[in-house]
């Protein structure tokens, strides 16, 4: 360290507010050092200033610093998958020279790095992969950060056949520092920070699967090799992880959706679904549901148009947002562009400025189960979870700034009831910020921002701030469920808009007599109905509530002899409002049994001679060993009471 540098002293403020003077340069790992022998060997990187930091990095100036250790998990899972991405570069390049690397990043639950090479990547190919892997982080390599002169850089990686990481740093801005990041002999392009050895690395890791993936997107651009992997802090997190895997595999909507014989997908409509009646029947029971709850929050519903001409999505903001994944209709006959709505939110503005609203008339509340399409790639289509075509529940709440507050309030209870009833306790809460690219004024996100935090604040939920995430009209609460697995589903949303009331050129008279711009609250609780149903057919692995159940019961003959009979409890069934269907077949009844029990029917009654003759029906339960009798009445109360939707059962006290 240059000697001037060395007697300079700063500050380094630690997360207990202690302050502490050291020398300009000193590094995380000689803070960590300082403090003691445990923490020195714990240590993995730092936080500095808020920005994720090398273990040896110098630090120059004064800076409030936090030593990152295994036990911070989500600082630590990052620096983990970023070393797990680059040591498997180093094992592909070390197994398969010539093999060109390009970018590897972390993802959600682990990372990938795409590769160039002349005969893609296998799964048969992963295993050594994946062995040479543990082989150098047994060699313990020291990690080390430099920075490099842009034009050298460049001329290195073409000298070594790496032409894809020199067109990345040609790319690069031109302030841009480059750093590189050696391991042992081998080397990267990458900002870090990374661990300090390849040994630090848990061999917590196992790579996953390969695919194709376009050089930067582009299908113009060549075929390159992904090959995905998962790391983690320690083997019991990494078998979890896998268990997950294979739960969700169970789970899979598609596979149930078909087995329980409630929709198909195919080519010729991609992206949008197929409802089969017992899956329309699913969906009729959420959409009335939510209508009922709607209703029952005073919200007035609606139906806009499909399509709209082009200028008005010019004027809301929407065509340069969203133009690239808006369905276009051209009119020959008119000269005319028309556009399939991606979203409901301006024309529910269109239903409020029909018609002179005073203050009287906030907040007025609309809803609409809003049919929308947006263009989405066809590789990031996913069954019902990624479509191209869905239905919202939708709504908007028109009101004053100081209307805000209640409302917020107001919506947060409906939501956590609605959630509740179907089987989500757990719910986090995450406030988004002003996105960079945006409408509207910095004084306008400022009130909307800060009207919208206070409110969240008042109700008293604990949430998260996510900079930058928030809508391009406004900031908004994100609401993120935790399905039975520990899966996040982002489904619930409320937004603050400022802007779009004022782009549509809404009013409404206030009590001064003079003209106000409303606040347009956009919120939806359940989201696309069709990403709902997928998180619902997960969650209960397809074991629906019976209020859910597309038929809630089958009664299934043993012999012909209780046809009759069966006919009757039947039609006793649908008179108590129970979806039930009949089985007659001339089948043994254990046949039955598995083929309902494999559509997952939640109940069966079986009905044979004695049965029959004594009034009564046996009961089987999906999962259950053993079944019951009961006398048909009393059963046919008992399923009728507990197939009732929450809100109606409530309703009956």
């Amino acid at each position: 360290m240059d000697q001037a540098l060395k007697d300079r002293k700063i500050t380094i403020t630690l997360p207990d507010g202690s302050a502490h003077a050291h020398a300009a340069g000193v590094t995380p790992a000689e803070i960590a050092a300082d403090i003691g022998p445990g923490l020195a060997k714990a240590a993995l990187a730092a936080r500095v200033n808020g920005d994720l930091w090398d273990i040896k990095r110098a630090i120059e100036a004064d800076a409030e610093v936090a030593l990152i250790t295994a036990r911070d998990e989500a600082d630590a899972l990052e620096l983990i998958r970023h070393d797990a991405a680059h040591v498997m570069a180093q094992a592909v390049q070390e197994l398969y020279p010539g093999t060109q690397v390009t970018i590897g990043p972390t993802i959600e639950d682990g990372f990938y790095y795409d590769f160039a090479r002349d005969e893609p990547f296998t799964l048969d190919d992963l295993p050594a992969i994946e062995e040479r892997m543990r082989e150098i982080v047994g060699r313990d390599e020291a990690i080390m950060r430099e920075v490099w002169d842009r034009d050298e850089a460049i001329a290195y990686f073409k000298s070594i056949g790496e032409h894809y990481k020199a067109e990345i740093i040609a790319d690069l801005p031109a302030d841009e520092p480059i750093t590189i990041y050696r391991q042992g002999d081998w080397l990267d392009l990458c900002r870090g920070p990374h661990l300090p050895s390849t040994g630090k690395l848990p061999t917590a890791f196992k790579l996953m699967k390969v695919a194709g993936a376009y050089w930067r997107g582009d299908a113009k651009n060549a075929m390159l090799t992904r090959i995905y992997g998962t790391a983690w802090r320690d083997r019991k997190e990494l078998k979890a992880y896998l268990h997950r895997l294979e739960e969700a595999e169970k789970r899979a909507h598609r596979r149930l959706g078909r087995a329980m014989g409630l929709l198909h997908l195919q080519e010729e409509a991609a992206g949008q679904v197929f409802w089969h009646p017992k899956g329309w029947t699913v969906y009729r029971a959420v959409q009335d549901y939510m209508r009922r709850r709607q209703e029952e929050g005073e919200y007035r519903e609606i139906r806009t148009p499909q399509l709209m001409d082009r200028r008005f999505w010019e004027q809301s903001g929407h065509w340069d947002k969203y133009r690239e994944n808006m369905f276009i209709s051209q009119v020959d006959q008119e000269d005319k562009v028309l556009a399939l709505k991606p979203m409901n939110c301006p024309c529910h503005v269109q239903v409020f400025n029909q018609g002179l609203k005073s203050y009287r008339d906030l907040p007025l509340r609309l809803a609409e189960f809003g049919s929308c399409h947006r263009y989405e790639p066809s590789g990031a289509l996913h069954g019902l979870m990624r479509v191209r075509g869905f239905v919202q529940d939708d709504g908007h709440i028109f009101c004053t700034e100081d209307q805000i507050t209640g409302e917020t309030e107001r919506f947060c209870a409906l939501l956590q009831s609605i959630y509740a009833d179907f089987g989500f306790a757990d719910i986090q809460i995450k406030f988004s910020t002003r996105p960079e690219v945006r409408v509207g004024s910095d004084e306008s996100w400022d009130q909307a921002e800060a009207a919208l935090e206070a409110a969240i604040k008042h109700v008293g939920l604990p949430y998260q701030v996510d900079p930058g995430e928030g809508a391009f009209y406004g900031p908004k609460i994100d609401f993120v469920l935790t399905d039975a697995i520990g899966r996040s589903w982002q489904c619930g949303t409320f937004q603050a808009d400022f802007n779009l009331p004022e782009r549509l050129d809404a009013s409404y008279v206030g009590e001064d007599g003079e003209k106000h711009r409303p606040v347009m609250l956009h919120r939806a609780i359940v989201g696309s109905f069709e990403r709902f149903l997928g998180v619902l057919i997960e969650h209960y692995a397809g074991r629906l509530p019976l209020w859910l159940a597309p038929t809630q019961v089958v009664v299934a003959t043993i012999t012909s002899d209780g046809d009759a009979y069966a006919r009757k409890v039947m039609d006793d069934l649908a008179a108590a409002g129970v979806r039930a269907a009949i089985d007659l077949r001339n089948e043994k009844i254990n046949y039955k049994v598995r083929e309902h029990s494999h559509a997952l029917v939640p109940v069966m009654f079986v009905i044979g001679r004695r049965e029959a003759e004594e009034d009564t029906v046996s009961i089987r339960r999906l999962g259950a060993e053993a079944q019951s009798s009961a006398a048909v009445a009393d059963a046919i109360r008992a399923v009728a009471a507990e197939a009732q939707p929450p809100d109606l059962a409530r309703a009956q006290g």
